[in-house]
């Protein structure tokens, strides 16, 4: 299992970069494209009536990504929103290497397709420096939660960052990967 590499690893480095060069004309290999990072983002706003909820939104993100994540805590304390300076209002998780690649596959092949009346996602969520940004309203379309055990739904963000100096390389970087555009 030493030698063990992801699907979409393999991909990248068997197809995907050769496709790439060709593509955009790079001169040199270190100019193609590859992911850098995933970062998964969860804000439990239930949290300022009961704070046992991150517990949950913390348990699922941890099932779903492969490692625990870090509570996001409120920086100032906001009297209209009754929020408190320390209080937990969500958790993060930041993917790199086999893992980020592991998470990319199951997003696009199984969570995708779980989708109600998925139609892709939106080819203009670029900021124009090569990353991608998404969000889930439900995570109970990964098969890691068990829809049984789940008290409530969370929505998710999902941004891929990449080494893509642009929109347009980006875009083709995560087509090599089968993201489903819809445009």
């Amino acid at each position: 299992m030493a030698d063990y590499k992801p699907r979409l690893k393999t991909l990248y480095t068997d197809k995907a970069r050769a496709a790439m060069k060709e593509e955009f004309a790079y001169k040199n290999d270190m100019m193609i494209p590859k992911l850098d990072k995933i970062v998964l983002n969860m804000g439990v706003g239930e949290t300022v009536n009961d704070t046992k909820k991150i517990r949950s939104a913390v348990s699922g993100m941890a099932t779903i990504a492969g490692q625990q994540p870090v509570i996001t805590k409120a920086k100032k304390s906001i009297a209209g929103f009754r929020v408190r300076e320390e209080m937990p209002l969500g958790c993060k998780v930041t993917l790199r290497g086999e893992k980020m690649y592991e998470f990319l596959d199951r997003l696009v092949t199984v969570a995708m397709p779980r989708i109600r009346d998925f139609r892709g996602v939106s080819a203009k969520s670029f900021d124009g420096n090569g990353n991608y940004a998404m969000g889930l309203k439900e995570h109970i379309v990964f098969p890691e939660i068990n829809y049984d055990d789940v008290d409530q739904m969370w929505g998710m963000d999902i941004i891929i960052c990449t080494t893509a100096k642009t929109d347009a390389e980006a875009k083709s970087l995560l087509k090599q990967f089968n993201m489903p555009f819809n445009d």
